[in-house]
């Protein structure tokens, strides 16, 4: 049993030996594999053609060899351009806000889209911006009481006490200047209320 152990950690290092040995050749076929191939080899033959060094290379280090020489060429590249002038960033679509996913999702409960599917984190966000007439459009809102009509559990539990603790709040501070955004926000927790009590 110990011998055999003891053979297990043998192979680790040669495998290591193999490895530094490759990176060590690596190291050595970097500077001509980035240059063109006119360059590398002036005589018209090509740097992989090389009888020497193709022997001593596994095909998976020739993987690695070749993933790092392309990121090379890549990195000088994109520093030829930096100092072209030319932009390197890509216009990549811009991500939708949650607000904008929140309300899809809204929209998609609505027409009972067979790709609908319940998601924990839009409901969370329509739970907590659903006061917000800026973040839920009016025109949203009769749909978003209809799905908090649905609304089981705990998170009928919470919306309601959460509801309750903003009414009573809004009733302290809002008794002496009935403002606009305040009014509206009270009136959508009164609907909800009205809804789950």
């Amino acid at each position: 049993m110990a011998k055999q152990k003891g053979t297990g950690t043998r192979v680790p290092e040669r495998k290591g030996r193999k490895l530094k040995k490759a990176s060590a050749a690596g190291g050595l076929l970097a500077p001509a594999a980035t240059q063109g191939p006119e360059e590398a080899c002036p005589e018209g033959g090509s740097a992989g053609s090389d009888p020497e060094l193709s022997p001593e290379l596994s095909p998976e280090e020739k993987r690695v060899l070749e993933r790092k020489l392309k990121k090379e060429r890549k990195k000088k590249e994109r520093k030829r351009l930096r100092e072209a002038g030319m932009a390197t960033a890509q216009h990549l679509p811009a991500k939708r806000s949650g607000a904008q996913l929140a309300l899809d999702y809204l929209c998609g409960w609505a027409q009972k889209q067979g790709d609908w599917r319940f998601q924990k984190t839009r409901q969370t966000w329509l739970l907590v911006h659903m006061y917000d007439s800026d973040q839920v459009p009016d025109e949203h809102f009769p749909t978003l009481l209809a799905y908090l009509a649905g609304l089981k559990g705990q998170a009928r539990e919470l919306t309601v006490q959460k509801a309750e603790a903003l009414m009573r709040e809004l009733d302290e501070a809002g008794a002496g200047s009935p403002d606009r955004p305040l009014l509206e926000k009270t009136r959508r927790i009164r609907q909800v209320l009205q809804l789950l009590s």
